[in-house]
């Protein structure tokens, strides 16, 4: 009875609307970040590393006592696979660096947070920021409840700067209050629909029960839906070096607690009008280091391979926790 109670517990937390009330007025401000290392995604079989199509490289758990520490809806890891940018659904930025120890993430070193500022430059604690997509200086943050999207400066050099509304669909306002916006990628050069950003919502739902998805900009903007299964939401997406697009999963039940997906989707088969479905390279569930899977991002190591870093969002609750967990990806 106790187990059933502190699950119900953290799946109110999962759900909650309810966020810290705190003014986010501070300016930017260097953090201390708590880690302990993870040292076997599945603690029951330590020496397993292969889960589907990924290899464990290691994880993180990590806290801080700053007040904009948690909540992480997105992320963006730079090349280096060391500096990052997280955003957390409060509107906060967390800036920092990962350290490795023989290529396992090891702890957070150099660490800073800053307010989201609104198009006036003013912070904006009211926006339920939720996904990220980065365009070479440009970023673009997306904003769920209100769903909308914003377009930033930014260099690494220092926080997201100058908002500037993006223009979007008609029926991507209209989405869900809190299953709405959700997801972003951009996609570069050399790919095809080179220029699109591309939204998914997390349960925004077509008639065929399947989840929106909206082609933004670029040559052939529209919408297409993502084949929704096994009651899985979408969390996040990123965008894998020969172009195709991850995109993180989640779901909750009484019976299974916490369960995390990622799916590979191929970017050929996005089109208006498609309804695109494609293979799990991971599923994994509470036997395994997970929690609230919420952020994603994808950087090549200097073997080339796709290095998958994700994070949780706490919901700022003292029942979870933020992971940060690598993997390699080994899929062709």
């Amino acid at each position: 009875m106790a187990n059933v109670l502190v699950l119900i517990l953290v799946l109110l937390g999962l759900f909650s609307w309810a966020y810290p009330q705190t003014t986010v007025s501070d300016p930017a401000t260097r953090i201390i970040i708590h880690s302990t290392p993870i040292p076997a995604f599945q603690p029951d079989t330590p020496s397993r590393s292969h889960f589907g199509s990924l290899e464990f490289c290691g994880g993180l758990v990590l806290s801080s006592a700053h007040k904009s520490f948690g909540g992480i809806s997105a992320l963006v890891v730079h090349s280096d696979g060391a500096h990052f940018l997280a955003l957390s659904d409060c509107a906060s930025w967390i800036r920092g660096r990962i350290v490795y120890d023989n290529n396992r993430p090891s702890g957070i070193a150099d660490a800073s947070a800053a307010p989201v500022l609104d198009e006036y430059g003013k912070p904006a604690p009211q926006w339920d920021t939720e996904s990220i997509a980065e365009d070479g200086n440009t970023l673009y943050v997306g904003i769920e409840r209100i769903n909308r999207i914003f377009s930033f400066d930014f260099d690494w050099r220092s926080f997201p700067r100058h908002a500037r509304p993006v223009s979007a669909p008609p029926e991507l306002k209209e989405l869900p209050f809190n299953k709405g916006l959700e997801a972003m990628v951009f996609i570069p050069k050399n790919h095809r629909l080179a220029g699109t950003l591309i939204a998914f919502s997390e349960e925004g739902l077509t008639a065929e029960g399947n989840l929106k998805s909206f082609l933004i900009g670029g040559r052939t903007p529209g919408l297409f839906s993502v084949k929704r299964s096994d009651g899985y939401d979408i969390s996040d997406a990123a965008l894998l070096p020969d172009g195709d697009i991850l995109i993180l999963e989640r779901q909750y039940s009484l019976q299974r607690g916490v369960q995390m997906r990622i799916r590979r989707i191929h970017l050929d088969e996005i089109n208006p009008g498609a309804l695109v479905d494609g293979p799990a390279v991971i599923e994994a569930d509470m036997r395994c280091q997970i929690d609230n899977m919420e952020a994603m991002s994808v950087h090549q190591n200097r073997a080339g391979e796709a290095v998958i870093t994700l994070m949780s969002d706490d919901n700022f609750s003292p029942m979870q926790r933020t992971l940060l967990l690598q993997f390699v990806f080994k899929g062709k």
